[in-house]
């Protein structure tokens, strides 16, 4: 991308191609704009160099060391030479942010997805009305334990195919 008859639009959009290459170490079916955690890409003229903002699903999150180094790999392959990511915590991410097609990813993949952003916010993490097992779709389930193997997940258990499941907890 080092041609000088190509816009500011033209770099940022095939930086964005490039970027939906970039899957979540610990989901690796959801890619970082599927989570919501690509906020924004910019052209800097004055300093030919593309700068990414990501904001962590939590603060602490450990992926986003790989998830920037990943980034930085992907756009300097697609002939980006100088890249800054930069990591934003203000506002804090939130699951409203995860696109409807990354909810239908989780469940694909064996992960119960929060309620969608319309959904009732006040519903509490163990209600049995607000989880579907991803597995059979019941809705009699409870909770095992409030983490999983990430701090953004917790255990779930059905209680109708007795198969446990994990659950992106909303926030």
């Amino acid at each position: 991308m080092t041609s000088a008859s190509v816009s500011g639009t033209e770099r940022i959009e095939a930086a964005r191609r490039l970027l939906e290459r970039v899957c979540d170490p610990e989901i690796p079916v959801l890619t970082v704009a599927d989570l919501g955690i690509l906020r924004d890409v910019r052209w800097l003229e004055e300093e030919q160099l593309l700068e990414v903002v990501i904001t962590p699903t939590y603060s602490g999150c450990p992926a986003m060391d790989v998830i920037a180094l990943n980034i930085r790999a992907v756009l300097q392959q697609g002939g980006f030479e100088h890249v800054r990511v930069i990591t934003a915590l203000s506002p804090a991410w939130t699951t409203d942010w995860l696109s409807s097609e990354a909810r239908e990813k989780l469940r694909a993949f064996g992960i119960a997805p929060p309620a969608e952003p319309t959904a009732d916010k006040r519903a509490l993490l163990g209600e049995r009305r607000i989880l579907q097992c991803p597995h059979c779709h019941s809705a009699n389930t409870e909770m095992i334990a409030p983490f999983a193997s990430t701090a953004c997940k917790a255990m779930f258990r059905c209680l109708d195919c007795l198969e446990p499941f994990e659950y992106f907890k909303c926030h």
